[in-house]
């Protein structure tokens, strides 16, 4: 086989194990995947040295602790397999000779590193296997996830919105909604953020847009809405353990009033032509709590020029290499900057400037955002 066929060859079987990605990008990626592991098994591990242990010991203690939070990940059987495997690293093939009475026999010991190497591909590809299964549980669920979340806002007299989610792992707990109230001429718009992440943040979430949509059939003001939701979310927290924070408002185009109820979420802006700053604070607790936890509500007029911003935490909170936070300032910055803008754009440019902020920093969190501007 010729040289350059070779080189094709070679370069093809490259670009199908990379998908085209560069050494760089590569090593983002890389780069992102140990500092994930790292987290994940360092929080078993106490990184605190006691008074008076000197540095070695603690090291021990140290390679103990993440031995065992590595080795608690897997199943018994399996835990059984790696220690067996480590062991047999150990032995190498030897020549071995003894005397049997005047005699001098030879024999060699088997090189059992081999072995201990196949166990540990073995061990391996039982784990990848695991893997590719959960990763197609996890794409149908995020496609399911996707069917939950509107693809595009609806057409409100008087209002423009945009809308966005980037999960940080597969499926998300963040929510986003913006619909017409069945029986009136009101529209409702949501943004929530359950408590954790993946798949059981995931299926928090459908239960908050299913009891969302639903309850909002019944007539009746903002506030008892919020508090209907509160007592079915109540029915699914765990005792409080898994909340949801909530920003739940209803827009009347008639006459420009935005009604709202904050449940315990971020605070969401009014950012007038102006440059004037109004937060939207006023709610109650998070949903999922206290089941007869009082909510409050308050209206603001959003007339021509004004913006509306509502975000969850993963905007503000997502952290660059030197784990510095976005904040809200540099939100406001941005917001401020594209006033003049379509929502749709300016979501586009304050996502992309997200991301220059966190350069090569793993994502910890779900991040959502919506953004609506009054039109004349």
């Amino acid at each position: 086989m010729s040289g350059p066929t070779l080189r094709k060859r070679g370069g093809r079987f490259w670009l199908r194990v990379t998908e085209g990605m560069q050494i760089n990008e590569l090593w983002r990626q890389f780069s992102a995947d140990a500092r994930t592991s790292y987290r994940l098994y360092s929080q078993d591990v106490d990184a605190a040295r006691g008074a008076g242990v000197p540095p070695a010991r603690h090291f021990v203690a140290m390679a103990r602790q993440f031995f065992w939070a590595f080795l608690e990940k897997l199943t018994p059987a399996r835990r059984v397999l790696l220690l067996v495997a480590v062991v047999l690293l150990f032995f190498p093939g030897n020549e071995l000779r003894w005397k049997i009475g005047s005699a001098e026999v030879g024999g060699y010991a088997p090189d059992l590193r081999l072995w201990g190497s196949i166990l540990l591909l073995v061990l391996l590809l039982m784990e990848v296997g695991d893997r590719v299964v959960m990763k197609r549980d996890l794409q149908i669920a995020k496609e399911i996830q996707a069917w939950l979340l509107p693809a595009q806002p609806p057409a409100i007299p008087g209002l423009e919105i945009a809308f966005a989610t980037r999960p940080a792992n597969t499926v998300a707990g963040d929510y986003y909604d913006v619909f017409p109230r069945p029986g009136g001429s009101t529209y409702l718009m949501a943004v929530a953020d359950v408590a954790g992440k993946s798949v059981p943040a995931a299926m928090l979430m459908a239960t908050f847009q299913a009891s969302l949509k639903t309850l909002s059939d019944t007539p009746g003001p903002l506030t008892e809405l919020v508090a209907r939701i509160n007592r079915y979310a109540c029915s699914n927290s765990q005792n409080g353990r898994r909340f949801t924070t909530a920003f739940i408002a209803e827009f009347d185009p008639a006459t420009r009033a935005l009604t709202y109820v904050n449940a315990g979420h971020n605070t969401p802006i009014v950012l007038r032509p102006s440059g004037a700053v109004e937060r939207l604070d006023v709610g109650g607790m998070p949903l999922g709590i206290l089941e007869a936890a009082p909510y409050q509500s308050a209206t603001v007029t959003l007339n021509p020029g004004d913006w509306l911003i509502a975000f969850t935490d993963g905007v503000v909170e997502a952290e660059n290499p030197a784990q510095q936070q976005y904040g809200e300032e540099r939100l406001l910055t941005m917001a401020r900057w594209g006033v003049n803008l379509a929502p749709s754009v300016l979501l586009g440019y304050l996502f992309a400037d997200i991301d220059r902020f966190v350069a090569n920093a793993a994502q910890h969190d779900d991040i959502t955002c919506m953004l609506v501007k009054s039109s004349g």
